[in-house]
């Protein structure tokens, strides 16, 4: 954090990009006549493409397929795969390290667990779970981390220093890859022809001189007559920044100091009704007093005793202990060997070892008791402080269940809000460990003048989480310490709890006493088997029809395990229950490629493909579906395409078996005075209906949201269509001024029907205060005094979600001259539309253009990327853009910061990113590759975000505040 840490990484990087001002290139673009830009063409009759199962090399261009090659992969200075995929333009909001998860959001409503320390893909703003990952072709392990059981894909288990290149295919492909390809899909493909060795070196440091970033790659192979072996090695350390070191992140929302802060404070907040003379209070101790009295003439807010009235400067300013970049260290070793017993027939095999080892850390956790505590467990939500308490200063009983057996309303404590610093910040450790192992036969059959390329497979992949969670508390324990000093004497190890002192007044006996250390874990495994073969089963009128068929066997086991503590429902934070499931999938498809037209009839070529997929599974029975395509190359130029495919995602074990959990959301409740004073929202009668009294007042931002599985959950089904063109003009080709331009453009639309997901939590509770009608209002309670004590919002099969966009992208290279050589890419995202509606049509919040509940909808994101080579050198600029968002102020509109107040909307404006990078190849060996790099150059901070849950601003859509990232890399091959 001190400058001088800082300047010799700082200084190294300037000097590097001194001089030098000019971007990256894009991936390898796809062209007109179906070729791929630097690739073989004697070897592309027997290449796989993603996108298609048929091994042939005219299909390629019949989806819209994005690949990243290993050269892309290196100019973004990136060390996670998360965080390149999270780059592209038609990447949606996803979990990464910028997310400190654990101990601030809950389990996720969406049945996905928490996830910490996970890195994700979410395409066409889907979402993760609709994304499939592929490696190799193969599906992936979902991810594990101690916190439930996922549906989603961590790419944090899969080393960076493996990967030869990435495919990115935007379009829905059930029909080839079975369930979650709805939005699309991600194939990465490993390194195997390799020979020599490798080494590279990474040092990575943010402006402020604090993120440090240290990797190590190894990388070895040989390839023989009959064989090739590669082997590599990885190790990723990242350092954490703490939130209290930017100023936007400093507070709980920017621009509005301790306004939305907790009302658990180390001093304490009582909430309470005198009986003995009936005051209604609201007090903290005075600042130093730690054994504060209590006058009970004094009924009001002018006070002498050790009290005062709670107001928003003792609030407590919990965002300072978050973090904004989780620290995290990847280690993972790689394997792949491939035996060829003839030049028909080879078999490989690969294994992966990979450990996560990450943290997350949150504010100290705070002790909410009372009737209105609202914390979902019975322990705190009904706490009883004895009067006998010798630490306790009201001198009466303090009770929050109401005894039935009395005539009046017994009820007299409405919360106690007490964050015991000294017990420490919470920290979470999570330790994944990731196996994977995998063999299969592949081989060609020759028939006449045809060939058919065949394989059989076996993968078996596992993902075992620990997570060891401190500063977090027992709540039964805390009970018998409060209640009555007999029962606690006789309670081997409790001594009587000091709530009602300020900060230091727990002491390292009742901390022992309340405080332990709480063990969770989880794993998931998948088994897959699997038999392909493709090839041309006849000559037809314009052409060979070619074909590709197979079958395979998945199976699925997943669990979640909290700690003991947990379940028995003692646990002060979040409360969860042990989840496990399995099932599994048998399926079967069929590929067509049917050429239409001879050439030169109406063009080059026409060509119809047809694929459907039969699945049938374990848990809900079976499901056909079908994908078709055209693709007409016009002339040598000119490509168009098209797709239809029906799609459909099968609930996860966490969505069909997840036990009852809690989310910690921002809702503002509708009926309750404001954090800001603001009056209440709702509907009076309606409001008072629901057992609201005049006045009750909203204590904290976040309500907590009880979250769960669903085994009566049908798949999700979705239908999407695809069409485009590649335009590759002759005139750009091979001509002074250009060497090749090529411009694509592709309409994408998605329609989602049952939908797996919880309905927007604060849409519900805005109509159920609206209507009253049950079909909202039915799970959420109240307290005696107004506010919400249970809330479920459990999973559902939604009613449907429809989106639709535009891709549209520029690659072109210039001829190679004196000046050296220069490439052009220019590719964006323009999302014309996306509606989220309920079963009962409650339309959803997200919305083009919309930011709300930690993600965005940009209408346009872009990429622009310039690359020049000249002998060694080589510099890359990149320009990502961002469009302006908007999002509603909710309580914080009376403050500067939102800044439409009249409409109680703010506008986060649009955001353009610089990044700059520097290279020189010496020809020492057989090259070592030196480079430099700056991201975010003009250090641009993202824009202010009112409604996000954490540290001002969309960890999903924008660079940390402060984030200019320099980078050094060294690579020699040998």
């Amino acid at each position: 954090m001190n400058a001088p840490c800082r300047r010799p990484l700082v200084a190294a990087v300037a000097l590097c990009l001194l001089g030098a001002s000019l971007p990256a290139a894009a991936q390898q673009p796809p062209t007109a006549d179906g070729q791929q830009d630097g690739r073989s063409a004697t070897t592309l009759d027997s290449v796989q493409v993603t996108g298609t199962r048929i091994r042939k090399a005219e299909i390629e261009s019949q989806t819209p397929v994005q690949t990243l090659t290993r050269e892309d992969i290196d100019r973004t200075g990136l060390t996670s795969v998360g965080d390149i995929l999270q780059e592209l333009t038609g990447s949606g909001s996803a979990l990464n390290t910028k997310f400190n998860s654990s101990g601030n959001f809950g389990f996720s409503p969406n049945g996905d667990g928490v996830g910490a320390g996970s890195s994700q893909v979410d395409l066409r703003n889907l979402g993760a779970k609709r994304v499939l990952v592929l490696v190799d072709g193969v599906r992936w392990v979902n991810e594990s981390s101690a916190s439930g059981v996922g549906a989603t894909t961590d790419l944090n288990t899969i080393p960076l220093a493996l990967v030869e290149r990435i495919d990115v295919l935007e379009d829905g492909a059930s029909s080839l890859y079975g369930s979650d390809a709805i939005a699309g899909v991600v194939n990465i493909i490993t390194r195997r022809d390799f020979d020599g060795g490798q080494v590279t070196l990474n040092y990575g440091q943010y402006g402020k001189g604090d993120g440090t970033q240290k990797g190590l790659d190894l990388a070895w192979g040989m390839n023989t007559e009959r064989s090739n072996f590669f082997i590599g090695a990885s190790r990723v350390e990242q350092d954490p920044i703490y939130a209290s070191t930017r100023e936007q992140s400093r507070f709980p929302t920017p621009g509005t100091g301790l306004t939305f802060g907790s009302s658990g404070t180390p001093r304490g907040r009582f909430i309470l009704i005198d009986p003995n003379t009936g005051a209604e209070l609201d007090l903290t101790p005075n600042q130093g007093d730690n054994d504060p009295f209590y006058d009970p003439a004094q009924t009001g807010c002018d006070r002498t005793d050790g009290f005062h009235c709670f107001a928003t400067a003792d609030r407590f300013n919990f965002a300072e202990y978050n973090m904004l970049l989780t620290p995290s260290t990847r280690t993972g070793v790689f394997g792949q060997y491939r035996f060829y017993f003839n030049d028909r027939v080879q078999a490989y095999a690969k294994v992966l070892a990979n450990r996560r080892e990450s943290v997350n850390q949150a504010a100290p956790e705070p002790l909410f008791l009372g009737a209105d505590a609202g914390t979902g467990n019975a322990i705190a939500d009904g706490m009883f402080v004895s009067a006998a308490n010798p630490y306790n200063p009201f001198g009466f009983d303090l009770v929050s269940v109401d005894d039935p057996n009395t005539p009046q309303n017994d009820i007299n404590l409405v919360m106690i809000g007490r964050r015991p610093v000294e017990g420490g910040p919470r920290v979470y450790e999570q330790n994944v460990d990731t196996r994977y192992f995998a063999a299969g036969l592949e081989g060609r059959l020759d028939a006449g003048d045809r060939s058919w390329f065949w394989d059989a497979n076996f993968s078996t992949a596992k993902n075992e989480a620990r997570q060891t969670n401190y500063g977090s508390y027992d709540i039964r324990n805390i009970a018998i310490a409060l209640g009555d000093p007999a029962v606690c004497a006789a309670t081997p190890g409790c001594v009587p709890l000091n709530v009602f002192g300020g900060p230091g007044t727990l002491t390292p006996d009742m901390l022992a006493w309340i405080q332990p250390v709480v063990r969770d874990r989880s794993e998931q495994t998948l088994d897959v088997f699997s038999a392909n073969i493709s090839g041309d089963l006849a000559e037809l009128w314009a052409g060979p029809l070619s074909f590709a068929a197979g079958a395979e066997h998945r199976r699925y086991e997943g669990s979640y395990q909290p700690d003991a503590l947990t379940v028995a429902g003692f646990y002060n934070g979040v409360p969860s229950l042990p989840t496990s499931g399995d099932y599994n999938v048998s399926e079967a498809y069929l590929e067509l490629n049917v050429p239409l037209l001879k050439p030169d009839t109406f063009g080059k070529s026409l060509e119809l493909s047809l694929a459907g997929r039969y699945s049938d599974y374990s848990t809900f029975g079976s499901q056909f579906t079908p994908k078709y395509g055209l693709r007409w190359q016009v002339a040598d130029e000119l490509l168009l395409r098209a797709t239809y495919a029906e799609g459909f995602r099968a609930p996860s074990i966490g969505e069909l078996f997840g036990s009852a959990s809690r989310a910690d959301l921002q809702i503002s409740d509708p009926c309750l005075i404001g954090l800001d004073g603001s009056a209440p929202q709702g509907n009076p009668a309606n409001c008072a209906a629901l057992g609201v009294p005049t006045g009750a007042v909203q204590a904290n931002s976040q309500i907590s949201v009880t979250t769960g599985g669903n085994r009566d959950l049908e798949p999700e089904t979705a239908r999407s269509f695809t069409t485009g063109l590649v335009f590759s003009p002759g005139i750009a080709s091979g001509a002074s001024w250009s060497d090749r331009l090529d411009l694509e453009l592709t309409y994408y639309r998605h329609s989602l029907e049952g939908a797996v997901q919880a309905i927007d939590a604060q849409t519900q509770l805005d109509l159920c205060v609206q209507t009253l009608d049950p079909l909202y209002c039915d799970g959420i309670t109240r307290s005696s005094i107004g506010g919400i004590n249970s809330f479920s919002n459990r999973l559902t099969n939604l009613g449907s979600i429809k989106t639709d966009g535009w891709d549209a992208n520029l690659f072109w290279s210039l001829p190679e001259t004196a000046a050296g050589r220069f490439k052009l890419s220019w590719q964006n995202t323009l999302v014309t539309r996306y509606e989220a509606v309920g079963a009962a049509g409650q339309v959803q919040p997200r919305a083009v253009g919309i930011e709300v509940n930690d993600s965005a909808i940009p209408d346009w994101t872009s990429t622009a990327r310039l690359d020049w080579r000249r002998d060694q050198w080589n510099v890359s600029w990149s320009v990502r853009h961002i469009s302006e968002l908007k999002e509603d102020c909710g309580d914080a509109v009376a403050f500067a910061v939102c800044s439409h107040p009249a409409d109680g909307t703010n506008t986060l404006p649009a955001t353009t990113y610089n990044d700059l990078q520097v290279g020189y190849r010496f020809d020492w060996q057989q090259g070592l590759q030196l480079t430099a790099g700056v991201n975010n150059l003009a250090d641009k901070d993202p824009p202010i975000c009112l409604s996000c849950s954490l540290n001002g601003y969309d960890a999903s859509a924008y660079d940390i505040p402060g984030g200019r990232y320099f980078y050094l890399r060294a690579d020699l091959r040998f």
